[in-house]
Order: structure tokens, then sequence, then C-alpha cells
């Protein structure tokens, strides 16, 4: 089938397990016949992905006639101004302003390169998405996220065909109780109007059908995965010594829970005085855990990297004993699967949705640090312990691939576009 995708990242340009998804997913897509094309808000490059073709948006231009942004009342309410929200799945308007204008040092954010005002770049996109409807010839919209949702209903009011939304993060999930009330309007919107919903777990489900009153009905559930490909050039790095190096690697956000780390690195410290701690990733809660390391005096033992990309992800893992994920909010959680696929065992939290399907990680409440700390300390006391524990991930990683998501979601594919023939 032929499958007009609307997606905010795609390697190389990504900050996150988005990117991540997408390719993986649209990979395993392609090998099973359908042909894709995918919209990003600009900077696409074709070589980095020859299974697809890559579209953007930036480069589109509008006929006169294509020019309005009243095309859909949703794009219709949107102003071109900077507001004071969480206006992606990673950062604050200002805070993705100022990022923007910082420079290229390693602690930027790296979602900050489509300009200073993401709104902007949101209605933008939007416009680009009717012209692009008009002139491709497609059977089913794919669109991931809220920041897509505009242009995925103008390019299905414009052609007629079925639209899916992805939802891989929400705005409960990315600001907690305090959310942005423009956002959830366009997310609501989207999930009302979409014709399927795709959600990356069972968690996001509930929280699809409890927060926005979507019948549960309309939500399939397909987990994300992890391409067996991208472990081929792992780096067989000797670790030196017995000292021991438990690695946090994400966005430095309120989300992830990079606090609950800090403070369960104090406690274990105390017991295992030669342990290295590294966080690895950007985001808006870097400046305050650089100040809780210093002040609770263990700076000594405690790295931060900044945003790591490629091979340099594929050598921190490569040195790492423990990979740690205490989210506070996580739809799904993609690096506790890489970590697994570099014999990395895995300690996550029972509030992410990659818990549904992993059994031989260790699993504890985001905000109990005792447990965090115990379980952190047992794994490194205990060799065997961890051996085992990589080697049943091994076995586990095995099912959990592209290729059986990319078969799910070819079924819903199908059956849309079978009621859309219907008379």
């Amino acid at each position: 089938m032929r499958i007009l995708m609307f997606g905010w990242e795609f390697p190389p340009r990504m900050s996150g397990g988005l990117g991540t998804a997408c390719f993986g997913m649209t990979r395993a897509l392609a090998g099973l016949g359908h042909r894709i094309t995918f919209v990003l808000p600009e900077g696409a490059e074709s070589s980095a992905a020859p299974f697809l073709d890559l579209v953007s948006a930036s480069a589109v231009q509008l006929r006169d006639d294509e020019t309005g942004i009243a095309d859909t009342e949703l794009l219709g309410k949107m102003e071109l101004r900077p507001v004071p929200a969480l206006l992606s799945p990673y950062l604050s308007a200002e805070r993705y302003r100022d990022l923007f204008l910082s420079g290229g040092n390693r602690f930027r954010d790296p979602l900050a390169v489509y300009g200073p005002d993401l709104i902007a770049e949101v209605v933008r996109y939007g416009r680009a998405a009717g012209a692009i409807a008009r002139r491709t010839t497609f059977d089913i919209i794919h669109a991931h996220d809220w920041m897509t949702v505009p242009a995925a209903l103008l390019a299905r009011r414009i052609s007629g065909k079925p639209l899916i939304l992805h939802v891989h993060s929400l705005e409960y999930d990315r600001s907690g109780e305090n959310v942005n009330e423009e956002i959830l309007t366009i997310e609501r919107e989207g999930l009302e109007k979409a014709d399927r919903i795709i959600a990356v777990s069972h968690r996001t489900k509930r929280m699809i059908a409890d927060r926005y009153g979507i019948p549960l009905e309309k939500i399939s559930v397909v987990h994300n995965a992890v391409s067996q490909a991208e472990a081929q050039r792992i780096y067989r790095t000797e670790r030196k010594g017995n000292r021991k190096m438990v690695l946090f690697l994400g966005r430095i956000t309120f989300q992830k829970g990079p606090d609950y780390f800090v403070e369960a690195a104090a406690r274990i410290l105390q017991a295992l005085p030669d342990v290295t701690f590294v966080m690895a990733g950007a985001g808006n809660m870097m400046g305050q855990m650089i100040e809780r390391v210093g002040e609770l005096g263990i700076g000594n033992r405690f790295h931060f990297t900044g945003f790591l990309r490629g091979e340099e992800i594929e050598r921190i893992f490569s040195l790492s004993d423990l990979y740690v994920m205490p989210s506070v909010s996580e739809p799904f959680g993609i690096s506790p699967l890489e970590a697994m696929l570099y014999d990395v065992p895995v300690i996550l939290s029972r509030q992410s949705g990659v818990a549904e399907i992993l059994k031989h990680a260790l699993k504890v409440n985001f905000w109990d640090v005792q447990e965090l700390s115990s379980k952190i300390i047992a794994v490194l006391k205990h060799p065997a312990m961890a051996g085992e524990m990589a080697e049943k991930a091994r076995e586990e990683l095995r099912k959990i691939r592209w290729e059986n998501a990319a078969g799910l979601i070819t079924g819903l594919y199908r059956e849309l576009a079978a009621s859309a023939a219907q008379p």
C-alpha cells in the first residue's frame, strides 16, 4: 500500500525515541512491500533511508491557492506567536527559543533544529501538508504525535483517505497535571477525528480512554521494538579494573525522572564508593541536576556527557554495567531495549510501557529511591545475577522485533482501506 506519513523527527534529525521508532517501523513496513512518503518539517536526507521517500515540508513551494491557513478549523485557530507552554514533547516554548539561539555546544537540546518558534513550524508544516496531499498518491495517512495533527487532518480533508494517529507520548506524560490547554486541544482533536489510533502501550491506551474519552475499540496497541541490526557495530570495549558504571541515557526532563537517579546515586556511593554514574542527554533539568550533584558532594563519581549520537551511544552502552530508566511517565521507552542489545542489565520504572513486555528487567516505582538503590547495589555486587539478566534479555529480544509490529500495523492499514472502499 502507499502510505503518506507525517513525523517530526527522523534520523539524523532526531532527539530521542520517536525518531528511532519511526526509522525501525518504516524500514519494517517497507520490507512488507509498502511504499512510504515520510514528511519532515525540514532537512530531509533521502540517502539516510533508501527504503522510503523523505520529503521536506520546508522545500514545498506553495501556489497562491495553497497559502491560506484556514483550510481546517484547527489551523485557523493557531496563531504565529510564542506561547509559554510545552510546545513539543520535550521543551517549553521559551526553552526552545533559548536553545535555538544559544549556539551548538553539546549540552544544547538537539530538538532545537527547526527554528526559534515551534508553533510557527507546526502551522507551516500544516500548510505544506495540504500541497503534498494534493500532489501525492496514497491510500493511508499515518501521523505521529500532536505536532503532526493539523497537517494530517488537512491531508485527510483534501484526500478523503483514512487517518491513523500513532501516539508515542501524551501531554499528560510530558507535563503531569500542569498541562497546556492549547496542546491538549490539538491532541484531543486529533484523537477524536482520527479513524484509528495506535498506542505504543496498554498504559497509553488506558490514558487515551480515561483522559480524552476515546472509545477503547478505536485504539489498537502496537508495542515498539528494536532492530537486531542496530547492534552490528557494537564496540567490544575492554573494561579496566573493577570499577562499575551505571548509566542514565535520555532527556533530562521531569518525565524521565533524572532527579531520582541522582538521589539513588548518592545512597549507593555510601555503600559502593568506586561506582561511576553517568547521565547522558540534555534537557531543561540539566542545570538543576548539576547543582544537586554538587550539593550531595558526589561530583567526582558523577559525569554529565551532554547529548550523544550514533557511535557515541554505542560506546557508552558498551562501557556500562547497568542501565537505569526511572521515568515518571513513560508511554513506552525504547532505550532499555537498546541497552539489552549490548548485554547491559536493565532496571526500569513500573510506570513505563516497555515494562509490559520485559520479564527479565528489574522494575521499581519511580518514586521509591530506596528500592531503586537496593536493586542497583544487588546487580553491581552479584555478577552472576547481572549475567543471567543479560542472557534472558537476549532471549526476549528475539521476539521484540519491528517486523512483528509492522505486521500488526499492516493489518490496520488493510482494515481501514477496506472500510474506505465500501460504498
